[in-house]
């Protein structure tokens, strides 16, 4: 049992002040249809099901997919099944993701979600540097970030400390929060050009992002939209915030229409 778990990379959250925090966070409504990737032991799973329309919990070791129906027994709005979340199709239907995911997958899961057309959040248990540096906390963010801030806020929840698992992790783990917005702050046309945008800012061509972003919209333009956001040229990419990355967007492309929705 115990290679099983660190093959799945399986920490259990045992705390029951962290698994309110988790489910608090969340703000999940009665009518609201939750997705749990890595239901483990059900502890997670039955805190969701007391306020959820419906609970459709994955679990990918057999021996626990096995025993939670009986678990569950007593919450008839949960549905156990046994898979891989990562293989999974999205509900047709806007639904919320909900869990302590394995520290191992956090990267993959996160990119499922995002990827998810009617996924209206995610409420994830990580590991707290990978919480912190997805949502800026370092002041620093990341291309993935950067790229999906149009349409998802992300933030940073509560800390949980590693004495919450069983076993017990390496690091504290931290609540990562993803967001849909109810509008796109960009027109939804735009955003495969402001991606594209983005992930040549990111190439760190000429050295810096002013440099690069020079190379494909002239020095002078370059330039002259820095100054309006009072933004240091030298300023290395990932200290440019998400919301700068978006004036520079729209300051530079908006010969052909671009403006922040």
């Amino acid at each position: 049992m115990a290679r099983c778990r660190i093959a799945l990379s399986q920490n259990f959250l045992h705390d029951p002040a962290a698994v309110r925090l988790l489910v608090r966070t969340a703000r999940i409504r009665p009518s609201d249809l939750i997705v749990e990737p890595g239901a483990g032991e059900g502890v997670v799973t039955r805190a969701l099901a007391r306020t959820a329309r419906e609970v459709v919990a994955y679990e990918l070791d057999p021996r626990l997919a096995a025993r939670l129906p009986r678990r569950m027994s007593a919450r008839p709005n949960v549905r156990v099944l046994h898979g891989d979340f990562l293989r999974a199709r999205p509900p047709r239907e806007p639904f919320a993701v909900v869990g302590n995911i394995p520290y191992a997958r956090t990267s993959d899961i996160v990119r499922w979600c995002l990827d998810a057309p009617d996924l209206t959040s995610a409420t994830l248990v990580t590991q707290r540097e990978f919480a912190r540096k997805r949502t800026g906390d370092y002041g620093r963010w990341t291309l993935l970030t950067v790229t999906t801030w149009p349409r998802y806020a992300w933030r940073l929840g509560g800390r949980i400390a590693r004495q919450s698992f069983t076993p017990v992790p390496r690091t504290d783990s931290a609540i990562l929060r993803l967001e849909r917005r109810p509008t796109p702050l960009l027109p939804p046309q735009h955003l495969s050009a402001y991606r594209d945008f983005v992930a040549h800012g990111f190439t760190g061509t000429g050295g810096s992002l002013s440099a690069s972003l020079a190379r494909r919209h002239g020095s002078r333009r370059t330039t002259a939209a820095f100054r309006r956001l009072d933004l240091d040229p030298s300023t290395a990419v990932g200290f440019v915030t998400p919301d700068q990355w978006l004036s520079l967007f729209a300051a530079l492309d908006r010969p052909r229409g671009v403006t922040r929705a």
